[in-house]
């Protein structure tokens, strides 16, 4: 019987609070910045990004990723919280409160390795060239590959703007999910004609004579996974540009991509508890937790925490994934950082805060000075559950953590003090 051990995605931390997440090869310098989430009602932008930190295997050159720039206006699912975040790279006011994240990721846009940058957003409309009513039009953004300008004015590899960007919507309308969909390149021509876009990222970009596109995909397509198939057709169409060659773990297609962003990954609590967040219950109660200092880690890249009215919230972008109502304790010290098990008769040690599976039962060995308690389940006059056989039948189907009733936990104590919460998951 096997038992599986939960794990954090590894990631550089700024002091700005900035994910930059590095899948690097030493064959070459070369290297594709992508950024998701600078605007945080754009989740086909940042749920690509994340997708692309996760599930793609870069063999050749380097990519690096910001998958949540503007975290907090995310999980509120609001363009900009503190106004918006792709106007402040011209200027900022010194008590602007996106000050630290903006001034980040201007220094890694500047960074020497960085060859392109590709800003991510979700834009309302279908671009037209000419006028054919309120959805398809000039004015709108989406379904387009947005240049300032043609070209960079210094000689630059990739700094023919606009003939990458060309490349990119022809590549891009030969694999169209709908007929409707086509892509088209939009150059907003901004140090003479667009005031606003001066202030964004990608203009701060190539003022700096680093090639920047920004991606577009349409509010109005019919679902997340049609935003985020357009942008990673698009980041991929960059890649090959780029000659980065890259596996990824999915079919791209609709289907695909409906199934990955549902794979919602591991909430670590205090590095003693964990809940894997994709087949869990939207509520938990009486959670073991501490009163402060509390350590939240997320596998997947854009998970977040938002305390409200005393209820921990955990997002996955802008999706509230579940909400857990603590219980606080004091935490112990020098608990065991593994537990004897016997599954299915078969004696196994398991790690904590982790996951074990069971065809029929199950029983915690006795442990020194350890009380457990498996919630769900009542021996009659007894305090500790250990030694105990239990299977599926013994607990009560309300207690179980998993929306298929077979995710149980158990928690262990040291003198009244928590130490660790287990699973047990019957199959």
């Amino acid at each position: 019987m096997k038992y599986f051990l939960l794990f954090t995605l590894l990631f550089l931390s700024s002091s700005a609070d900035i994910n930059l997440i590095k899948k690097e090869n030493s064959d070459s310098n070369t290297t594709l910045l992508v950024i998701g989430g600078i605007h945080g009602d754009e989740p086909g932008g940042y749920f690509a990004a994340s997708i692309l930190a996760t599930h793609y295997t870069i063999n050749s050159k380097n990519l690096w990723i910001v998958p949540n720039l503007n975290k907090n206006s995310i999980i509120r699912n609001r363009r900009g919280i503190n106004g918006d975040m792709n106007r402040k790279f011209s200027s900022l006011r010194k008590n602007d409160k996106d000050k630290d994240i903006v001034q980040e990721i201007k220094k890694t846009i500047l960074e020497p390795n960085v060859s392109l940058v590709l800003n991510l957003h979700d834009g309302h409309g279908f671009y037209r060239k000419k006028h054919q009513g309120t959805v398809f039009n000039p004015n709108a953004w989406g379904q387009t590959c947005v240049i300032d300008q043609g070209k960079l004015q210094k000689s630059q590899e990739f700094g023919n703007l606009n003939e990458i960007a060309c490349i990119v919507k022809d590549n891009l309308n030969k694999k169209l999910l709908e007929n409707h969909h086509t892509f088209d390149v939009k150059n907003t021509k901004t140090k003479f004609d667009d005031e606003d876009m001066q202030l964004s990222l990608t203009y701060y970009a190539v003022t700096n004579n680093k090639p920047a596109f920004a991606i577009e995909s349409s509010k109005n397509l019919s679902s997340l996974s049609q935003k985020v198939f357009y942008q990673l057709l698009a980041i991929e169409e960059f890649m090959k540009i780029m000659d980065i060659n890259f596996t990824r773990s999915f079919k791209l297609s609709e289907k695909g991509i409906s199934k990955v962003i549902k794979e919602y990954g591991v909430l670590i609590l205090n590095n003693n508890t964990s809940f894997d967040l994709s087949n869990v219950k939207k509520r938990l109660s009486y959670i073991p937790i501490k009163l402060k200092n509390n350590i939240f880690r997320f596998t997947h890249p854009l998970g977040k925490i938002r305390k409200i009215n005393g209820t921990y919230n955990a997002y996955i972008g802008h999706k509230k994934v579940i909400s857990l109502k603590p219980q606080y304790f004091n935490m112990a010290k020098n608990c065991p950082d593994k537990f004897e098990v016997l599954i299915d008769g078969k004696s196994i040690l398991v790690n904590k805060a982790s996951y074990f599976q069971v065809n029929d039962d199950f029983t915690i060995s006795k442990t020194d000075d350890i009380r457990v308690n498996v919630i769900g389940f009542q021996a009659k006059g007894k305090v500790d559950e250990s030694q105990i056989k239990i299977s599926l039948r013994d607990v009560n189907k309300k207690f179980s953590i998993d929306k298929n009733k077979k995710i149980y936990r158990i928690e262990f104590y040291k003198n009244d003090k928590f130490c660790s919460m287990s699973m047990v998951q019957f199959k």
